[in-house]
This record gives structure tokens, C-alpha cells and sequence, in this order.
């Protein structure tokens, strides 16, 4: 089994600046007011593009927070494919299983608020997302061997759901969530 990305599609030169102006005031205007209190007007207003650009290339704001996204995953991507051990290859699953999960939870807090509105746009959004099947496969890879590790791979990322991490935080903490998961992570290896 092998993990393979797609690459990204090439885009004209008036486009692809476009795209980084939308960009850029997003992840702007995100980060000053919260990605729940800014709206598309206000996006495209601060990118100087009309608001059918906006809407044409990312659809909603859902789709906007899924490519913002996309750099920060690839850099996930790329750590899992051809990073350092214990990330990348080299280390033994239970041991690269431990590093993803930490990664992971590291690039989920840092970005929750995108993560959870690229997941929650639509029901099963988060399933359908390419960076999910991505980690599911990278799982299921690393619990070759184990009983259904297909399933298991579903089991274990479950509660690093951006809408349950969302609603546990508050009560919580990222400290106790972390740990939660990572005990949960390691049984599973234990027990697989």
C-alpha cells in the first residue's frame, strides 16, 4: 500500500493572483476577528475582487477555509512521505503512529477554527475532504496487520473531529485532550 497526493492543477497567472489576494486577506481578516465573524463581502472587499470571483473559485467560506489549509497540510503530508523518523519512514507503525497523532493534534490546535469549518461545511464533510483520506490511509497503512485496519484508522482519528475537539476544549483543556487521545492511540497499538 502507498500514499500518493495529487498535485495541485496549474492555473493562469491573473488567476493564480487572485487566489493569493483572496488568500491572504482571509487569513487576515481571520486571524484579527475569528473566522466565525468574517463574511465572504468582507473577504473579497479586502482582496479588491468582485464577489463573484470569491464565490466562484471557492464556493463558500467553507471551501476558502479548506484552501487555506491546503499549505499547512501539505507540510503534514510531506513530514508523514519523506520526513525524519519517527514521522516519516523508518521508525517501526506503533512509533511513527505515536509521531502522526501528536503532529497531527499540533496542526489541529493551531488551526481549529478552519479545520472545523472546512469538516462541518455539509454532512460527512469531513470524510470527503482529500487531506482526510490522506491520514486515513497513512493509519490504516501503519495498522497493516491488525484486525480491519481500515476500520481502526476511522476509530482513531474519530475524536480528533474538529467539531468534538471544539466542543470538549472548553471543559477540558488541550493539555487533557491530548492526553486522552494519545492513551487512546496507544492502546490501540498495544492491542492491535
Amino acid at each position: 500500500m502507498e500514499l500518493l497526493r495529487t498535485p495541485p492543477p496549474k492555473e493562469r497567472a491573473d488567476a493564480a493572483r487572485n487566489r493569493a489576494a483572496i488568500l491572504d486577506a482571509a487569513a487576515s481578516l481571520f486571524a484579527e476577528h475569528g473566522v466565525d465573524a468574517v463574511s465572504m463581502d468582507q473577504v473579497a472587499a479586502a482582496a479588491g475582487v468582485g464577489k463573484g470571483t470569491l464565490f466562484r473559485r471557492f464556493g463558500d467560506k467553507a471551501g476558502l477555509a479548506a484552501s487555506l489549509l491546503d499549505a499547512r497540510e501539505r507540510v503534514l503530508q510531506e513530514g508523514v512521505l519523506q520526513g525524519p523518523p519517527p514521522l516519516g519512514p523508518g521508525a517501526p507503525p506503533s512509533e511513527r503512529l505515536a509521531a502522526f497523532a501528536d503532529a497531527y493534534l499540533d496542526y489541529l490546535f493551531k488551526h481549529l477554527p478552519l479545520v472545523r469549518m472546512s469538516e462541518t461545511a455539509a454532512p460527512g464533510a469531513r470524510y470527503r475532504i482529500g487531506a482526510y483520506r490522506f491520514w486515513h490511509r497513512h493509519v490504516a497503512i501503519l495498522l497493516d496487520g491488525t484486525p480491519d485496519p481500515e476500520h481502526a484508522a476511522h476509530a482513531l482519528l474519530a475524536p480528533m473531529a474538529a467539531e468534538h475537539v471544539t466542543a470538549l476544549l472548553p471543559e477540558l483543556g488541550e493539555e487533557r485532550i491530548r492526553a486522552g487521545i494519545t492513551r487512546l492511540w496507544r492502546k490501540a497499538m498495544i492491542s492491535g
